[in-house]
């Protein structure tokens, strides 16, 4: 038997481990498991070299949970060890078996970069035994067995079969793992695609009686058949070749990945590279609408098939967080305990290619079906959107398959629209005027004013509608946008051809008091204009500028814009017969005058509380 001292740099580097190397305890089972993991995958290399002779039909890890003695048994039949590499694997800490069999083998699958791996077994353990025996000819077993403390031993064992066992006696503190749904819960969390089958106790199957009795019904009789619970699928639909794969195929990985989802999503882009770096995934697009907020985090990263994190930040560009799906990169640099992304320059390679595969699939759906993409664009459009805003390169490559849908229900393109609507949305300063609504119920009465007059009013209804109007109209010169409220609709092109005002400043003037007394001056800001007798004596607006840096501000947490108080503009139709009845100063003009006025807010939405019962009332009366 031989005993020693582990050699690491620091006199125990145990309670270092425990305490800072890795920041969830639960991370021990990941790392042992992705060991075991590895162990297999060396048998099918060697074993495929010809230096093994060994069978690979059956590789397996197995984890049990003993509540008796208090253990957890990672067990696997891979490679194995020999007493000189568990001296070197397991006591000089500063060698990494898998960084070395990397560096020999550079084709093979290993999901292990750390030498410390194993070491976060002592995170939860007072007493960690290994049990081993090397696929290698005339091998002999070894028991090696640790305390926590630099001190182990190591002793020639018998052992039947090549493979490996790691025993952890759970530590008081953290029993809490002793319970099997807490341990398949971590399985199933990281383990779920590794690509070696991982059983974890058994499960009840109903099965054909063997004997083909059957019951009353003539089917034959299902019997209990209890069989091993493998936990993982080790080959998920991201490591297959699209070519191989139909819709179907994605549609179940989807659900597989998501059980409590129930929605199907819009599409997907499967990504396959392999130079100048190594990255393959499914990305899938789900049905936002505009609840984006809600669906972020939902992308899984992934190391060789070991899940890491769904904080992606720092793989994906923030947009693209709004996604569904895996990216699966061995070349995305992690941190000693895999938990977080270092800062690297293949990040960004690998950020900048899905953000490119992502632009072109959109690109490729609208040149090869437009109808279909213009189905989806309300599903998809605060996504592109939002990609538009927050990445440069996206925004790029976005115009040719940005869509703008018009209250009617059209689709146009930028440019497309702007042909549209030039002859008769242009001001007088030469610029393109795009109307537009962000509720087509709310604003309808607004709508059919514009269109009353052959103006189309496109809708952008998402909660980022004022951020995207703002950028869309810096990068392109000679166009605005007004929404469809902002003041009378001719008003809002801005053309020379004003209609004439039946009132003189005079008799505005002597109308004012009457319209102040009705409503809160603070408030409504009381401006006349000259419209057409036809339209309606009072509209209620609200200043484009000033409404669209209030919704920035909530937007971005606040601000000066956001602090202020909404105001709105009380428009009076100088031209309606309304007005010259309210120089007569009567009661019956002021009654009628309050009735337009209410009827105006109510269009606006801004009639509630008692003012709206009185109007209900009054209106009531009238029949």
């Amino acid at each position: 038997m031989q005993q020693g001292t582990i050699s690491v740099q620091t006199e125990n580097i145990f309670p270092i481990i425990k305490k800072f190397l890795y920041s969830d305890h639960e991370i021990f089972l990941r790392e042992l498991v992705s060991n075991a993991v590895d162990a297999c995958q060396k048998v099918k290399t060697l074993s495929a070299l010809g230096e093994i002779s060994a069978s690979t039909d059956h590789l397996k890890v197995s984890v049990s949970v003993n509540k008796e003695t208090k253990t957890i048994t990672i067990s696997d039949n891979g490679i194995g060890m020999t007493a000189e590499e568990v001296d070197k694997y397991i006591n000089q800490i500063a060698f990494s078996g898998a960084e070395e069999f990397v560096s020999k083998y550079k084709d093979a699958q290993i999901i292990g970069h750390f030498g410390l791996g194993f070491y976060s077994a002592f995170m939860v353990s007072s007493k960690v035994e290994i049990i081993t025996k090397s696929h290698r000819k005339d091998s002999t077993a070894v028991h090696w067995e640790c305390d926590g403390t630099t001190n182990y031993t190591l002793k020639e064992i018998e052992k039947a079969n090549p493979g490996t066992e790691i025993i952890l006696h759970i530590a008081e503190d953290s029993e809490e793992f002793l319970d099997d749904y807490r341990i398949e819960g971590i399985l199933t969390k990281y383990c779920k695609f590794m690509p070696v089958s991982i059983q974890f106790g058994t499960k009840t199957n109903w099965e054909d009686d063997p004997s083909g009795e059957k019951d009353e019904n003539d089917h034959v009789k299902k019997i209990e058949v209890q069989v091993e619970n493998i936990i993982n699928n080790p080959n998920p639909a991201w490591t297959k070749k699209p070519i191989d794969l139909k819709e179907e195929d994605y549609s179940n990985f989807y659900h597989e990945l998501y059980p409590s989802t129930f929605d199907e999503p819009l599409f997907n882009i499967h990504i396959n590279v392999d130079y100048p770096f190594n990255l393959t995934g499914i990305l899938y697009f789900p049905k936002l609408k505009n609840n984006f907020e809600i669906q972020k985090n939902k992308v899984q990263l992934y190391c060789n098939q070991v899940f890491i994190t769904d904080e992606v930040k720092n793989i994906l560009p923030e947009f693209l967080t709004l996604l569904h799906g895996v990216v699966d990169s061995p070349d995305i640099p992690l941190n000693v305990s895999r938990s977080y992304l270092q800062e690297d320059a293949n990040v960004k390679k690998i950020s900048s290619h899905i953000t490119k595969k992502v632009g072109d699939k959109l690109a490729s759906m609208f040149n090869g079906d437009r109808p279909d993409f213009q189905e989806k664009w309300p599903d998809i459009g605060v996504f592109i959107q939002y990609g538009i805003l927050t990445d440069e390169k996206f925004a790029e490559k976005a115009p040719s398959f940005t869509l703008y849908e018009t209250s009617e229900g059209q689709f146009y393109t930028l440019e497309e629209l702007k042909e549209k609507i030039s002859a008769l949305q242009t001001d007088k300063k030469g610029e393109t005027v795009v109307l537009y609504a962000q509720n087509k119920e709310e604003q309808h009465s607004f709508i059919d004013s514009a269109r009353s007059k052959g103006y189309e009013v496109i809708v952008l209804d998402g909660p980022l509608a004022s951020h995207f109007i703002n950028h869309i109209e810096g990068k392109n010169q000679g166009i605005r946008f007004k929404r469809v409220d902002a003041d009378v609709v001719d008003k809002l092109i801005e053309k020379d051809d004003a209609l004439p005002n039946k009132l003189s400043e005079e008799q505005q003037n002597a109308i004012r008091p009457v319209l102040e007394s009705i409503v809160d001056s603070k408030k409504y800001n009381i401006q006349f204009e000259s419209l057409s007798v036809d339209e309606a004596p009072f509209i209620v607006t609200q200043n484009e500028f000033m409404r669209r840096m209030k919704e920035q501000s909530a937007m971005g947490g606040g601000g000066f814009y956001g602090s202020l108080p909404d105001s709105y503009n009380l428009v009076a139709n100088a031209n309606h017969p309304l007005m010259e009845k309210l120089l007569e100063a009567n009661e019956s003009s002021k009654e009628k005058a309050k009735q337009a006025i209410d009827l105006a807010l109510l269009a606006k939405g801004l009639l509630k509380g008692e003012d709206l019962t009185k109007f209900i009332k009054r209106s009531f009366e009238s029949i």
